[in-house]
């Protein structure tokens, strides 16, 4: 029996059971879609990495003894389409069988339902073996009760003995150091300049080019410097245990105008497309931890690995339990337009440019810029969330729907009302201020709420409470910010609102 099986381009597992050996009579598939490139504008560097790591998965599957059928982008048998490529393989290898790992995003998952439902072969699908947990799980741990990251994270702890001791109950006898991981960064503490793997990309943008794919972002084409193999995954992970983890967790919210990515890990690409395995990454860091206690404190790895094993596996399972509902939620009703310049970065706030800058330039921001930059902008403005999935989606190089909508259209815009959050994350000027040095070089006055210099993230902030206190007011975690709202004046409230509305109408001119 002759079977075709699909590789979609973020299951690049190479340890996954399907390649214990090679077998002549199965074939295995994996394509550059138009199709995958279009369904968003995805920045280029995003585009080329995903193309670069499944050609390169692919020569290595070759090389083990396997037998692929890899089509480009420009291949003359390329129809564009997952589904019609697929038929046509079927004929062609006179296939008798087919199979697929469930794919990890909704879209994908329908549509290759659909296929098999609708071709005479028997087919099989099986699970990435890349998970900690199925997609089904947190929705049955949890019912109809309301989820809840911290819980579902001590759950998996427990399962799977990771930083645990007997009777299952963490180690130092604390779960989470959340708390210990929310420092700005001191003046004049060294940081080393991250581990990079620099190409020259100029046919892969030019195939780009030829093959009409808009993209949005910037590059340097003899300069890329994203890994795109599992050897070079595994590098960057030893770089990370070795130059970045014993400062990871303290300085993990910490942001700077010139240092693009600190002491993040940069493995969710590596992550995301299954290169690396989360259950490999996070062994691997306790065991650094383990070898080297006084150099990596606890709350550094108890960071770590709750970014890994508790928020990464949650907003998975959020994912699976929500969809498709999730992606049309917009609880605040927002309609506003993305400002233009979130695609170049041309804007007198330092903050914004810089994190926008930071996207543009690496296809990549660490979660602070993301969570409390350029999505606590989008949320103040009142952005509809659609527009700003879509700019997330493609601007970032580690962006699946699956990671994406959760972290956008819910932690993020708290569209969803509070599946996953329980406040907005919103803030004014001095948040900013506190976790970077954005503010001293700015046009905008970070003390100042009303006037031409007035930081524009100050009245929106207040225009967001005021807009919003039907539904926010009875949240216990943000009842402080209605009562000193309420303290001010009625000149005073009535002037933030009016400059509120004037840096609405002028928002791309800021």
């Amino acid at each position: 029996m002759k079977t075709l099986r699909l590789i979609l381009g973020d299951q690049l597992n190479s340890n996954h059971s399907w390649f214990r050996a090679p077998d002549p009579d199965v074939i295995y598939t994996l394509m550059e879609l138009r199709q995958e490139t279009d369904y968003a504008e995805h920045h280029q560097q995003k585009v080329i990495a995903f193309f670069l790591a499944m050609r390169h998965f692919a020569d290595a599957l070759r090389a083990a003894g396997h037998r692929v059928d890899y089509r480009t982008l420009d291949d003359p048998r390329n129809t564009q389409s997952l589904t019609q490529n697929l038929t046509q393989l079927l004929t062609e290898y006179g296939i008798d069988r087919f199979e697929y790992l469930l794919p990890d995003e909704y879209r994908l998952d329908q549509q290759l339902a659909e296929f098999c439902a609708s071709i005479p072969h028997p087919t099989g699908v099986q699970d990435t073996e890349h998970f900690y947990t199925t997609r089904d799980e947190l929705a049955r741990h949890y019912g109809a009760k309301k989820f809840i990251m911290e819980f579902f994270y001590r759950k998996l702890r427990q399962r799977h003995n990771v930083l645990m001791q007997p009777p299952g109950t963490p180690l130092t006898g604390q779960w989470n150091y959340d708390e210990a991981n929310r420092q700005p960064l001191p003046k004049n503490l060294t940081i080393v300049p991250p581990k990079l793997f620099v190409r020259d990309v100029t046919e892969l943008v030019q195939l780009l080019e030829r093959q009409g794919v808009k993209t949005m972002g910037r590059l340097d084409p003899t300069h890329f410097i994203w890994p795109v193999t599992r050897a070079e995954f595994l590098e960057v992970l030893a770089f990370f245990n070795a130059d970045c983890l014993a400062r990871f967790g303290t300085y993990q919210d910490a942001m700077h105008p010139t240092e693009w990515s600190l002491f993040h890990a940069r493995l969710s690409f590596g992550l995301n497309t299954k290169l690396i395995s989360p259950r490999e990454v996070i062994n691997s860091a306790i065991a650094a931890w383990q070898a080297d206690p006084e150099r990596i404190s606890y709350a550094q790895i108890e960071g770590f690995v709750r970014q890994i094993l508790g928020w990464r596996e949650y907003m998975r399972g959020v994912y699976w339990a929500k969809m498709p509902g999730f992606a049309g939620l917009n609880t605040f009703n927002h309609t506003a337009a993305l400002p233009g310049w979130y695609w170049t970065g041309e804007t007198r706030m330092n903050c914004l440019h810089v994190a926008l800058s930071h996207s543009l330039d690496y296809a990549y921001a660490h979660h602070i810029h993301r969570l409390m930059i350029t999505g606590n902008f989008a949320l103040l403005l009142g952005v509809h969330p659609d527009a700003v999935d879509a700019w997330y989606l493609g601007v970032y190089i580690d962006a699946i729907e699956w990671v994406e909508i959760t972290n956008v259209r819910g932690m993020s815009q708290f569209a969803d009302g509070g599946v996953i959050g329980t406040k907005p994350y919103v803030s004014s000027a001095s948040y900013i201020n506190r976790m970077s040095p954005y503010c001293k070089s700015c046009f905008y006055k970070k003390d100042v709420k009303v006037g031409e210099r007035a930081c524009p993230f100050n009245s929106l902030y207040w225009d967001f409470y005021d807009r919003h206190r039907s539904r926010l007011e009875s949240n216990p975690r943000v009842k402080m910010m209605y009562r000193l709202w309420d303290k001010m004046s009625p000149g005073e409230q009535s002037a933030l609102l009016e400059q509120a509305d004037r840096v609405k109408q002028q928002v791309e001119s800021l």
